[in-house]
């Protein structure tokens, strides 16, 4: 049976899939309007909240990648810490968490193309069907082919997007002659209850930040490099999405209803400038959201890939290209669901579906991020080497996951996002159900990851127990 090729990817590769599965630039083009509709002057707070969160998060998953490197790691580590049960829990809310930002992501793509054909008084934007059609096609192409490629293509893309961004938020700043913003320090007219909603949102602008732990078995020296790119990537998103909120914030004169209500957030405030100054902002914008889109198939592939290779779902979607060395099944089935789901909803206001979608992609993650600092210190005890500091680490990140969770469940916020958390519900009780179908029908399964019988198997040489999580 083919493997996915060992040991290729360097630490910039590597940062290459977590920052391009951010997506930094989608934040000051979109994102921010659905966080500061809810957060107004709090907004920048609202993302220090979040990167604190998630910085811990990140230690958490650091502990985990430095010794059990693995594709589909989040499965894996919740397997081995927590048992069987946890870590389908936890591989099945993966599974929604980068489909559904690779669909939320999907949706960006085509609303910054056609921000971007507006500028440039282009009136013959294609449907949205038709892009949404190309950004699942050309991403499967690119995750089909090499990971090296998908990472070096993910990371140049946001370098150069990024950096777009910056330039054009020191210009914003320019203009009002850096002038502090008095009401966002004080964080007048800010309601508490809406900015703890906002934080749910907000964590997805980070999402996708631990997917260099996917990567287990294709990174160069994992166990040093997937925590550091981790680390770097959640610090330097956060720094960027403070900034450039506080920003936009700025250039809204803090109106929050008018800045919750935009669909463009960065040309709005450049209005009056060049078109073609809002023309590069939001190419760059689009080639961001694209790389997103490219690095979510390529994570959700290798979760799939894993569960496939446990035999929880079929073996096929545990097949590596004979060639390539990819999970070419895993990644071929994420990129066609997601071309169909967008699909499906085509007709609703992009605005609102992408709204949607990052909000259950950020239910899927906050699962498993307080599953994993749980299993982190509980693998730490089971290896000898827990300290106080593990525990007190792990504490938090699972307390701040679970407040992010309450706080957007109460107060109970506006239609349909009150509706949201339950149709995520029903998601992981068809996981549940599916758990013990399995327990009844093939209790070899969970009892084989339940004794990391993939390293068994791979030390006694034997085929037909293969179940490594390569």
């Amino acid at each position: 049976m083919s493997e996915l090729r060992k040991d290729s990817l360097s630490f910039v590769e590597t940062l290459g899939q977590s920052v391009a599965n951010v997506s930094p630039t989608l934040t000051p083009a979109l994102a921010v309007a659905v966080v500061a509709g809810m957060a107004g002057t709090a907004s920048w707070l609202v993302y220090i909240a979040a990167t604190i969160a998630l910085l811990i998060v990140g230690l958490n998953v650091g502990k985990l990648a430095k010794r059990i490197p693995a594709a589909g790691s989040f499965f894996v580590y919740v397997s081995r810490s927590l048992g069987p049960s946890y870590g389908l829990l936890s591989g099945w809310s993966m599974l929604a968490a980068y489909l559904f930002t690779a669909m939320a992501l999907t949706i960006a793509t085509s609303l910054f193309i056609k921000t971007l054909l507006t500028t440039l008084q282009i009136a013959a934007a294609p449907p949205s069907i038709i892009i949404y059609l190309a950004v699942s096609g050309l991403a499967l192409w690119f995750a089909f082919r090499d990971i090296r490629l998908s990472s070096r293509v993910g990371l140049t893309l946001e370098a150069i997007s990024v950096a777009i961004i910056l330039i054009v938020s020191v210009s914003a700043l320019a203009h009002v002659g850096f002038a502090p913003d008095v009401k966002q320090f004080s964080l007048e007219g800010a309601d508490l209850g809406k900015s703890l909603q906002a934080i749910v949102f907000a964590i997805f602008s980070y999402v996708g930040f631990e997917s260099a732990a996917s990567l287990g078995k294709e990174a160069r020296d994992p166990q040093r490099v997937i925590p550091k790119a981790i680390q770097w990537t959640a610090l330097s998103a956060g720094l960027f999405f403070v900034f450039t909120t506080y920003v936009i914030t700025q250039g809204f004169q803090d109106d929050a209803t008018k800045l919750g209500a935009s669909g463009a957030p960065l040309g709005d405030i450049l209005a009056g400038q060049s078109a073609w100054i809002i023309a590069l902002v939001y190419f760059g914008a689009a080639i961001s959201s694209f790389a997103c889109a490219l690095a979510s198939i390529n994570a959700f592939g290798r979760t799939l890939f894993s569960l496939g290779r446990y035999q929880i779902l079929h073996r096929s979607l545990g097949l590596a290209h004979q060639k390539h060395k990819t999970p070419h099944v895993a990644v071929t089935i994420g990129a066609v669901v997601n071309f169909v789901l967008v699909a499906l909803l085509s007709g609703n206001s992009e605005v609102d579906t992408f709204g949607w979608y990052g909000t259950i992609a950020s239910y899927g993650f906050i699962v498993v991020y307080f599953l994993v600092s749980i299993a982190a210190p509980v693998y730490l005890k089971k290896t000898g080497e827990l300290t106080t500091r593990d525990t007190v680490i792990g504490a938090v990140g699972a307390t701040l996951m679970a407040l992010s969770l309450v706080g957007s469940l109460y107060p109970p916020p506006p239609y349909p996002y009150n509706l949201l958390p339950y149709g995520f519900l029903v998601y992981m009780l068809l996981g549940v159900a599916w758990f013990y179908v399995l327990k009844a029908r093939a209790p070899h399964t969970l009892l084989g990851i339940e004794n990391d019988l993939e390293e068994a198997a791979a030390a006694a040489g034997s085929p037909a127990t293969a179940v490594a999580a390569e």
